[in-house]
């Protein structure tokens, strides 16, 4: 009588054994990255044998891939978009600067004061909250260029509006920023997922709007021309 294994599993007619762990306390790529190393250097596999690192890894390397696709091609449209809007890419390359500046300080210091690491989900966060970003300074700016149309100078249209969309800019991302702090704050079953994307889109937007209240004002009264075509 001999002892031997109790199910023999079989993945595309080949038999398999699948060996689970979990990673806690640090982000789940250099964990299976340390994890290979050491594999590799104390297993040494027959002919015929591999190792598949599989399970969340292989859904992290998924996404990562999908990742360098969709972020080059949300920028574009984004910029396409703020072109067709107004009618020059000097506008719509201020205002993508201005988020790159002022969104990853908030997004990038809430992750390290909640002790999380960059994954998938938080990668996946920063890049909708551009989008909340881009908004606001297209509020701010859409109406800078309506008050010029009615004859202000540029610095007057820049400092009026700065007033009278300060309103609308903070509910607009406070709205955002209040809706995912339950997510962000979440602790229950599934909040893995959820809740790095949330902790950068409410420290993101914190950040943004502190900053940009300052930061784009000064970025338009320096790119802005008399001689601009402007469209609201």
């Amino acid at each position: 009588m001999s002892k031997g294994a109790s199910f023999i599993y079989r993945e595309s007619n080949s038999r398999f054994i699948g060996i689970q762990f979990s990673v806690e306390g640090r982000d789940l790529a250099s964990a299976v990255q340390e994890a290979q190393q050491k594999v590799a250097a104390a297993v040494k596999l027959p002919i015929g044998y591999t190792f598949d690192w599989g399970g969340e890894y292989k859904e992290y390397l998924a996404a990562r891939s999908q990742m360098v696709v969709i972020v080059p091609m949300t920028v574009a449209l984004i910029l396409l978009i703020l072109f067709a809007l107004y009618g020059n890419l000097k506008f719509p390359l201020i205002i993508m600067f201005s988020v790159v500046v002022t969104v990853p300080v908030g997004g990038l210091l809430a992750m390290k004061l909640t002790g999380t690491h960059f994954s998938v989900s938080s990668g996946f966060g920063f890049l909708a909250l551009m989008g909340v970003a881009v908004q606001t300074s297209v509020i701010l700016y859409s109406f800078i260029n309506k008050l010029r149309l009615e004859g202000h100078s540029i610095e007057a249209a820049t400092y009026e509006a700065s007033l009278l969309r300060l309103r609308p800019i903070m509910m607009t991302g406070l709205v955002a920023c209040l809706g995912l702090l339950p997510a962000a704050m979440s602790t229950g079953i599934g909040s893995d997922s959820q809740k790095p994307f949330a902790i950068v889109i409410v420290g993101g937007l914190v950040s943004r709007l502190v900053l940009s209240i300052f930061l784009a004002p000064v970025l338009y009264v320096l790119v802005a021309r008399e001689d601009d075509v402007l469209k609201v």
